[in-house]
């Protein structure tokens, strides 16, 4: 059933007049030179059976008013109400020790950073089973029972093997949806959950919002915070649209998204990325094309392509115009010799095993072929678990393939000794997921950026060329003095574009590289990945578990499920008519905007 057509039952009149947390004038400040006013005369109720949204660029007051919620607002936040009460307790004056009893037990909440959320010394079944334990929800013997329930319930495969992992073992999506299983484990009245699906593919995300639809139709009382639009157009009963602390917009989904008043909402619509964008730039940002030239890579424009075609994906048991009989579409027909440059990126059958828990292997990767030329946009998606960072990986030679090799520029990189890889890394860099956790903590933005630069140039050239990069991907030039700890998100993925950038790569392979951010410093970064891709032929290699990216930016896509390729080709045709049932249950469980919203977006 769709999203958008699934009803949502309404409260009782006799429920909605007793709101769980009824807040009127909230006012969050933290006091520094000059005190920062986070949160100003925000006023909501979340009520019992009903969705709550807080919606807003990343600045805009949503996670602390979210943290405030639970007492967590910080030691030196300054919080202010005229009413303030949560089950009915003035919240201002609760104790630290009334707070601990009720979060976990009363309040669930799910936090955006998975990887620092869980502990790293213990596994998901304990970290799932804390609140089972320490509430006394479930009796010790049934504790392991109950918490292989929640995992299946917000979708992990294999639960008992992955009950015994820790969080490094499990991909993003997966370490996303451990925390939200325990989140559930205790069943709270109450759940606070700050974007709960940015890690996760469309297909789990739509279990996910299955699974919170389910949980408010039981009473459960839903505050969500998401940069999703669409996301929170399928879950939301109100929508509240924060800027700068305040509160410039609310009201239903379809009055907040159908018909927006206000123009910041009106923005913040025109900045998502999907196949009605394609082909338009998302924000007035624009990088200087015989700047980034110069800067980003040796050649003048974006190669122009003899045919449809631009990127060669090899199915296993055939060429790059086979067919299998799961359905797997050709690639686009083999390109006449001497056409086209060689590839700057060419992956031959590489299968790459990792080890289970307990014995057995999992295959990561099977048997996959791809070949990108010069100034290609290929984008890879597929479910969380899908191989497509153990992909990434193998390509860039962060992995050692069990068989197949990548080459760069037509010369092998896999099995080769590291003074040889070394010698070619400049060709293919990386833009991971995870930018200030790429960084060394120690460094500058500007010693982060020449990172890659050490040896190949005096200081001076290499100062030079850092302030010309930040300039590039439009870093204001008194960030370059800062720490990366320090800067918003977006600011960090410019520093990691600037810094993957350093060398002039053929090829810069993207993972996840804007999933984290907000719609509007989204738009800024695919407009210049996309600008930087024209001006100077870098070619990308974008992984993505959102569908709408994808279509937006890339020329050609591949699907992967369980480690294979499953369809490839151009991205409108794969996705206009998928061939392969993986790729129709993907595109399927796209949550869409309204129509209205697309006429905002469009015009």
């Amino acid at each position: 059933m769709s999203l958008l057509t699934t009803q949502r039952p309404m409260p009782s009149a006799a429920t909605a007049l007793k709101p769980l947390v009824s807040v009127r004038d909230l006012a969050v400040t933290f006091p520094g030179r000059p005190a920062v006013r986070a949160v100003r005369g925000l006023s909501f109720d979340i009520l019992p059976g009903r969705v709550t949204a807080l919606v807003g660029e990343s600045g805009s007051g949503k996670s602390v008013t979210a943290r405030t919620l639970v007492g967590l607002a910080g030691e030196h936040a300054q919080v202010s109400a005229s009413r303030f009460e949560i089950f009915g307790h003035d919240s201002v004056r609760l104790s630290e020790r009334r707070w601990r009893e009720l979060r976990g037990a009363r309040i669930g909440f799910v936090f955006q950073d998975a990887l620092t959320s869980l502990d790293p010394l213990r596994t998901v079944a304990r970290e799932v089973a804390e609140p089972l334990r320490i509430h006394r929800t479930a009796p010790r013997r049934e504790r392991l029972g109950r918490v292989h329930e929640l995992l299946a319930d917000v979708g992990i495969p294999d639960p008992q093997v992955r009950a015994r992992q820790y969080s490094h073992q499990l991909s993003g999506g997966l370490r996303q949806r451990a925390l939200i299983a325990s989140a559930l484990a205790a069943d709270p009245a109450l759940l606070i959950v700050d974007e709960p699906t940015t890690a996760l593919d469309v297909t789990v995300q739509a279990q996910i919002l299955a699974l919170l639809r389910e949980r408010a139709a039981r009473g459960t009382a839903l505050l969500m915070i998401s940069h999703d639009l669409a996301v929170v157009l399928a879950l939301a009963d109100h929508i509240v649209v924060l800027r700068d602390g305040v509160a410039v917009e609310e009201g239903s989904p379809a009055q907040v998204l159908g018909d927006p008043k206000h123009p910041y909402t009106k923005g913040l619509l025109a900045a998502v990325p999907s196949a009605a964008s394609r082909g338009r730039r998302l924000s007035d940002a624009r990088v200087d094309s015989a700047k980034a030239a110069r800067l980003a890579g040796p050649a003048t424009g974006r190669p122009a392509a003899p045919d449809s075609g631009t990127v060669s994906v090899a199915s296993p048991g055939g060429g790059p115009d086979h067919v299998d009989a799961a359905g797997v579409t050709p690639a686009p027909a083999a390109r006449e010799a001497g056409t086209r440059a060689a590839p700057v990126l060419a992956a031959e059958s590489l299968t790459k095993t990792f080890p289970l828990p307990g014995g057995g292997l999992r295959r990561a990767v099977v048997n996959v072929s791809l070949e990108v030329f010069p100034g290609d946009r290929l984008g890879v998606v597929g479910e969380s678990g899908s191989g497509k960072s153990t992909l990434a990986r193998l390509l860039l030679g962060l992995e050692t393939a069990d068989s197949g090799q990548v080459l760069v520029q037509g010369r092998p990189w896999t099995g080769q000794p590291k003074d040889q890889r070394v010698a070619l890394r400049h060709a293919a860099q990386f833009i991971s997921q995870d930018s200030v956790g790429s960084f060394d903590p120690r460094y500058t933005v500007a010693e982060v950026i020449a990172e890659p630069l050490r040896g190949t140039a005096d200081k001076a050239d290499v100062a030079a060329r850092v302030e010309d990069l930040a300039t590039l991907v439009d870093l204001e030039r008194d960030l370059l003095r800062r720490h990366p700890r320090t800067l918003s998100g977006g600011q960090a993925q410019r520093v990691a574009i600037a810094r993957a950038l350093a060398l002039r790569p053929k090829v810069i392979v993207c993972d996840e590289p804007v999933s984290a951010l907000d719609v509007s410093i989204q738009a800024q970064i695919l407009d210049l990945l996309d600008d930087l891709n024209k001006a100077a032929g870098t070619a990308l290699v974008f992984i993505s578990h959102d569908l709408g990216v994808v279509h937006h930016l890339v020329d050609h896509v591949l699907v992967m499920t369980q480690g294979h390729v499953v369809e490839s080709g151009d991205v409108q045709d794969v996705f206009a008519n998928p061939l392969h049932p993986y790729t129709k249950s993907l595109i399927a469980a796209i949550p869409q905007l309204p129509d209205q919203a697309q006429s905002h977006r469009n015009g």
